[in-house]
């Protein structure tokens, strides 16, 4: 599989397709470890060498099973991106529950945001153990929204010092909006922003500052929640999708069928088209999708496979549909 480097730090090599394990903490319902195991030997077959997880994901539960599903596998040949912000810390009295926060684990722990220095070294110190893992290759700042202060000037600082160290690859944020992603760029020292959903087929905010500022300075971007929660990920949006983890409204379905019926005319559907949009842009140096079991691996990997014809877009352009059109893809350009 084709990979890019991230300009600031070429040493981490990105496969042009990246394995989220959010699933792999049981997100919405549970998921055996046999599954998820072959899920990573699916990916890894396929040539997927990215995978991104956090302890958010299950209570440290998809850190666990992706360090050991991961574990046997030749340590430099993949890379491993995690997250800080959210410290997990017991809670035994709870363990009776389930997560509160869309999990299917027990609530045996709760999460504490804490973007400090020594919360960031707690942090990083707990993934390590919990996946067994020698190093992490990318850490970001996991949705610091109402934290900049605290993340900016102190989580930043504290991963400046691990990256010049050589503990950790490379530093950034992941976030479901671009803003602040920007924001980061201009005023911190970073070298890769995780996207979520606001990038894609449906909708190009982040094309507005957050790409044409990490392009010009020689940040990476990574595009997670490609079909913005489901909405694009079938071929026909059904009735009652999910868009941006609520009920879509029924004027953004119509919008997302009439993109699918577009795309149906040059031979291609939807979530193949979403696919291959957000890698066009040249700051775009991998996609995270999050999936589950073996087939769901198989299948993004087949849809991303996928040639779409260039007049996709200019014809999806004029049709009032795509709000930027893309620019020469980078997809086949690799680095």
């Amino acid at each position: 599989m084709r990979t890019r480097a991230l300009p600031r730090r070429p040493q981490v090599r990105l496969t042009e397709l990246g394995f989220g394990a959010a699933q792999g903490g049981n997100l919405y319902r549970a998921t055996t470890d046999e599954e998820f195991a072959a899920a990573v030997d699916a990916a890894w077959a396929a040539g997927v060498r990215y995978y991104d997880t956090a302890p958010h994901y299950g209570l440290g539960l998809s850190e666990r099973r992706l360090g050991a599903a991961l574990g046997q596998r030749p340590r430099d040949e993949y890379v491993v991106s995690t997250k800080v912000g959210r410290l997990l810390v017991p809670s035994p009295e709870n363990a009776h529950q389930r997560d509160s926060e869309g999990f299917d684990v027990p609530a045996s722990h709760r999460r504490v945001w804490d973007f400090s220095r020594d919360g960031v070294l707690r942090s990083i110190e707990a993934s390590l153990e919990r996946s067994g893992l020698d190093r992490i290759d990318i850490v970001y700042l996991h949705d610091p929204d109402e934290h900049w202060e605290q993340a900016a000037h102190e989580a930043v600082p504290a991963l400046l010092d691990l990256r010049d160290q050589g503990v950790v690859g490379a530093i950034g944020a992941g976030m479901n909006q671009s803003a602040m992603l920007a924001r980061f760029i201009r005023e911190t020292d970073v070298d890769v922003m995780m996207c979520a959903g606001r990038y894609t087929l449906l909708e190009q905010g982040a094309a507005d500052e957050l790409l044409p500022i990490a392009e010009n300075r020689g940040v990476g971007v990574v595009i997670a929640g490609v079909y913005n929660s489901g909405l694009l990920s079938r071929d026909q949006p059904p009735a009652d999708a999910v868009y941006n983890y609520q009920q879509a409204p029924p004027e953004v379905i119509e919008r997302a069928r009439r993109i699918a019926a577009v795309c149906e005319t040059y031979g291609v559907t939807l979530p193949q088209a979403a696919l291959a949009f957000v890698r066009r842009h040249p700051a775009v140096v991998s996609t995270v999708v999050g999936v589950r079991t073996e087939a769901q691996v198989t299948e993004t990997v087949r849809r991303s496979d996928v040639a779409v014809p260039e007049e996709l877009w200019g014809a999806l352009t004029a049709a009032g549909l795509l709000a930027v059109a893309p620019g020469p893809g980078t997809a086949d350009q690799p680095n």
